[in-house]
C-alpha cells in the first residue's frame, strides 16, 4: 500500500466533502500519521471510511467524524482540553496539536496503556491519559475551555455542561442507534448555552454512558 497516497485519497474522498476545508486541519492530517495509531491487525484499513476495531469491544471513529470535530471545534492553542474516552489516541494527539494541554479519560487499563505508548511514540507531549470513568465528565483540571466526547451518550449528562468555561465548547453525539446528532454546545454565561446541531451520525455508545430515564413526568 503506498500509504502516502491513501492518505491523500481519505483526505480528498472522505474528509473534503465531509465540509472539511480548513487548511489547519487537512495539514495536521498529514502530519499526525494515523496509521501509527492503528492496531496492527487492522493496519489495511488505517485509511478506510469505517470504525477501526479496538481492544475490548471499543473502535476508533471514522476519519470524516474526527476530521470535522476538530474542524467546528476551532481550538487556540492556549486553550485546555478534556477528552472522554481515548481509544488508540489518535484523536488526542490531534487535539493536542492544536491546544495547550489534553486531558484524557480511558476506562479501559489496556487501551490506556496502548494510548499512553501511541502518543510517546508519536512525540505528543502535552496530553495526559487518566485511568477512569468519564462518562460524567472529569473535575481533575476543570473547567475546560473544550470538551470532546468519543463516544455516543444517550442522553447528556449535566456534569459535563457545568465543567465547560464560559464561551467554552462540547462536542458530542447525543442518541441512540440509528438517529444521533453531533452537537457543538457552546457555553455562553453561568446557565446559558447555544446547541448546534453539525451532522447526523451513529456511533458506538460511549462506555457505563448514563441511561436516560424510562418516566416521563
Amino acid at each position: 500500500m503506498n500509504i502516502e497516497q491513501a492518505r491523500f485519497n481519505m483526505i480528498e474522498q472522505q474528509i473534503r466533502p465531509w465540509d472539511v476545508l480548513d487548511p489547519e486541519v487537512l495539514e495536521l492530517l498529514h502530519v499526525v500519521k494515523r496509521e501509527n495509531f492503528v492496531p496492527v491487525a487492522h493496519k489495511a484499513l488505517a485509511f478506510a471510511d469505517i470504525e477501526i476495531p479496538l481492544p475490548g469491544g471499543e473502535a476508533m471513529l471514522a476519519p470524516k467524524i474526527e476530521a470535522r470535530l476538530l474542524q467546528d471545534l476551532g481550538l487556540k492553542k492556549h486553550e485546555s482540553v478534556l477528552e472522554i474516552g481515548t481509544g488508540a489516541g489518535y484523536l488526542t494527539a490531534l487535539l493536542a496539536h492544536k491546544a495547550r494541554h489534553v486531558t484524557s479519560v480511558e476506562i479501559s487499563p489496556e487501551l490506556k496503556a496502548l494510548a499512553d505508548k501511541n502518543l510517546a511514540d508519536n512525540g505528543v507531549t502535552n496530553a495526559t491519559v487518566e485511568l477512569g470513568n468519564g462518562a460524567q465528565g472529569w473535575t481533575g483540571g476543570a473547567p475546560f475551555d473544550v470538551i470532546v466526547v468519543g463516544g455516543s451518550l444517550p442522553v447528556l449528562p449535566e456534569a459535563l455542561l457545568q465543567q465547560l468555561k464560559i464561551g467554552g465548547r462540547l462536542a458530542v453525539i447525543i442518541g441512540q442507534a440509528p438517529a444521533m446528532k453531533a452537537q457543538l454546545i457552546t457555553r455562553t454565561g453561568e446557565a446559558g448555552y447555544d446547541t448546534r446541531t453539525l451532522f447526523e451520525t451513529n456511533v458506538k455508545p460511549l462506555e457505563l454512558a448514563v441511561a436516560p430515564s424510562k418516566f416521563q413526568f
